[in-house]
């Protein structure tokens, strides 16, 4: 087969528990950038999830793939910032990409193609197996991505122990199949999301130039609905890039399918004329603890701007049982 210029990825669905069974492996959710490895001849490029080529963003790890014994190859993995424990960190992703350091780890969980053969149509078991003959002997900062088998809650619970975001279970018998097909399935230890940033409130107190981010999310109509805000888990420096990023995107021009409310019964007012709105072209990436009935999001914690996904393409995920 020709080699793909871009492959949609394969997206996992979010379920309340971890399937169990013969049929199903378990893997580590890794925290960080969906990116595939397009090797053809020598020349690597390194593709996000919509097909954006950041080649010149990740030069390290582009050097590193073009070290593998392969003619062509398609991979499919996590670029991660990874901790001193082992975990990986967005926040260290995100840092070795405003630095643009290198010092990131390539989590490689899929083969595509290999050296002309269409590698997608096999089963998971068997790709994951030329996967690995690949990586026998990875360059740094290239690492196969290991799974399991058995019981996937149990397999849950141990990842949550160990401060990890959560896991992905997949079916060992089907291909690869792009876009959001069931035949994967995550299950997380946090409840954790993407938001598109609707507006920014005024700061109070002692905060400065932002007190929280006004947050939102399309539905399948295409409305942006208000989810909710977030004002913890950013630092003062932070606190500065968000208001560097916002100012420009500023507009007097409400974004939303319809005003937020001015009281929740989890938060304290919002003043509508303390709000700054905002072209919707930003997405954060937010943990938080449920959803009110109103329904608006409760406990929120700022993670980090994802710049990986289109903001258009961010919908509320709703945990289904596997």
């Amino acid at each position: 087969m020709p080699l793909p210029r871009w492959v949609e990825p394969q997206l996992s669905k979010l379920v309340e528990r971890a399937p169990t069974g013969p049929q199903w492996v378990h893997e580590i959710k890794f925290d960080g950038y969906r990116m595939a490895a397009r090797i053809e001849r020598g020349k690597v490029q390194i593709l996000t999830r919509s097909g954006l080529d950041w080649t010149a963003k990740y030069p390290a790890t582009a050097a590193a793939f073009a070290q593998l014994p392969a003619k062509t190859a398609y991979i499919d993995g996590e670029l991660c910032g990874v901790r001193a424990d082992g975990v990986t960190s967005f926040e260290l992703m995100q840092q070795a990409s405003d630095a643009g350091s290198g010092g990131l780890v390539y989590f490689a969980f899929d083969l595509l193609e290999l050296d002309g053969e269409n590698v997608a149509r096999l089963p998971l078991l068997e790709r994951k197996e030329r996967l690995a003959q690949l990586l026998q002997d990875p360059p740094a900062g290239v690492v196969y991505s290991e799974h399991e088998g058995g019981d996937g809650e149990a397999f849950r619970r141990a990842a949550c122990r160990h401060g990890l975001e959560g896991v992905v279970s997949k079916r060992t018998d089907r291909p690869y199949l792009p876009g959001d097909r069931g035949a994967w399935v995550k299950s997380k230890c946090l409840n954790r999301a993407e938001f598109v940033v609707v507006g920014w409130s005024d700061p109070e107190g002692s905060r400065h130039l932002v007190g929280s981010l006004l947050l939102g999310y399309y539905d399948p109509e295409g409305r942006l609905i208000y989810a909710g805000r977030v004002g913890t888990g950013m630092s003062v420096k932070t606190l500065a890039t968000l208001h560097a990023r916002l100012a420009p995107l500023a507009t007097a021009t409400m974004p939303l399918s319809s005003p937020p409310p001015r009281r929740s019964r989890f938060g304290g007012p919002l003043p509508l004329s303390k709000v700054h709105w905002v072209r919707p072209e930003l997405v954060a990436e937010i943990t938080y603890l449920g959803w009110t009935d109103e329904p608006l999001l409760r406990h929120t914690v700022f993670v980090g701007l994802r710049e990986d996904k289109p903001a258009r393409e961010v919908r509320r995920e709703a945990a289904t049982r596997p």
